[in-house]
């Protein structure tokens, strides 16, 4: 009988701890905004003096960082679940859905994700490279459109983020920018078909 792997659980017990200050830093976050999340606050609400979150995080960037991570990590895995038929308006709208859906549910979290809002914060080349790994996936769900020029995915991410700022900022919890999705996409893909070098036809498939 194979003996079972040794468990160490100190680094099991310290990985909770974290798990554990970062949704308190979260919970501050959404209360009291993010860029003015207090280290003192935070170590209290865990139970803990504040020098002793430097033995899990060495600063107060690197818990951004991590819930910048984390964050990111939840939109790569929701987004990869999305139904996608392969027609690709009714694909753009989908994903346009999600996205604006994403950002309004938590407004924090578009904003650490999404907007510079912390001054002198800037993600690790590793957690960017979450953020960077979902706007290839973006961009290569366009390409399979046969939308190839990189200005669509700038409007498109413009137009997505326009949205969410706009319900956001005014009418937080209601839906009336997110009810213009459909009618936003139908302009933005007749805009990109049509227009020389798009890539794909009046009929909705990429040619």
């Amino acid at each position: 009988m194979l003996d079972s792997p040794i468990r160490d659980r100190r680094a099991e017990r310290r990985e909770a701890t974290r798990a554990e200050i970062l949704e308190a830093a979260w919970e501050l976050a959404r209360a009291e905004g993010l860029a003015a999340l207090s280290l003192r606050d935070l170590a209290r609400k865990v139970g803990m003096k504040a020098p002793s979150l430097y033995s899990y995080f060495d600063s107060k960037n690197a818990i951004y960082d991590a819930m910048y991570a984390q964050g990111s990590r939840q939109y790569l895995e929701r987004d990869a679940g999305l139904g996608l038929t392969g027609e690709p308006l009714h694909d753009l709208k989908a994903a346009m859905h999600f996205f604006v859906g994403f950002c309004t549910e938590d407004p924090v979290r578009y904003q650490l994700l999404f907007q510079r809002t912390i001054p002198g914060f800037e993600p690790s080349a590793e957690a960017f490279a979450l953020s960077v790994e979902g706007l290839e996936a973006v961009q290569k769900r366009l390409a399979g459109m046969g939308l190839t020029d990189p200005g669509v995915l700038d409007l498109l991410t413009a137009v997505g983020t326009g949205l969410t700022d706009q319900q956001i900022s005014n009418d937080p919890g209601g839906d009336r920018w997110a009810r213009l999705i459909d009618d936003a996409m139908e302009m933005f893909y007749n805009h990109v078909s049509n227009r020389k070098g798009g890539g794909a036809g009046n009929d909705g498939h990429a040619r």
